[in-house]
């Protein structure tokens, strides 16, 4: 698939220069927002070997000079009826471009082709960008959830933007105060 100057291609296992570039990215890309996520080489090392299992996706957008730009990975549940994006990744520089839409609408594609009903993401938010941070949200989650604010770019509007809806909260996921936004998708059928 091509758009936007970027190529996606699958994530090959024998690419070890990619896959450190894929690492590398990850840290960089979720630093800001997500500082404990992958913290360092080994660890999104470890989640970039992790996304290239049979039952996986792994994805990447490639720009004309062979750098890369973004990532996708995804991995299956309830019997491949649900998938799940985990991870996604833009580089800085690259955000608000597109490359983010493209590669979650490859996923979408390759969900759809492997017969996949639902995609899911989680989204947390460890660093106050939502009106569901740093607040006890029991005993009324689901009043608190229809409140949503989003404060300083959390991404859970990029998701909606993409036809996502909001689907629920895990209050605390994160330590107390420090939510993940849950959000789904139904994988529309090829007409």
């Amino acid at each position: 698939m091509k758009n936007l100057g970027v190529q996606i291609i699958t994530l090959s296992s024998d690419d070890e220069r990619a896959i450190e570039q894929v690492a590398a990215l990850l840290i960089e890309g979720f630093k800001t927002h997500s500082p404990n996520a992958w913290p360092h080489m080994a660890a999104a090392l470890e989640e970039v070997e992790e996304s290239l299992g049979e039952d996986r996706i792994s994805r990447i957008a490639v720009d004309q000079s062979g750098e890369i730009v973004g990532w996708i990975g995804g991995l299956s549940h309830y019997d491949g009826n649900v998938w799940e994006i985990h991870p996604l990744v833009v580089k800085l520089s690259r955000q608000g471009g597109g490359i983010g839409q493209q590669l979650v609408g490859d996923f979408e594609s390759l969900v759809r082709k492997r017969g996949g009903l639902t995609i899911w993401v989680g989204v947390d938010d460890e660093d106050d960008m939502t009106t569901l941070a740093g607040v006890d949200l029991y005993p009324n989650v689901l009043d608190h959830l229809a409140q949503i604010r989003n404060l300083r770019r959390h991404p859970y509007e990029f998701y909606q933007k993409l036809g996502f809806s909001i689907t629920g909260v895990m209050p605390d996921a994160n330590g107390r105060g420090k939510p993940d936004i849950f959000l789904a998708k139904q994988v529309t059928p090829n007409c």
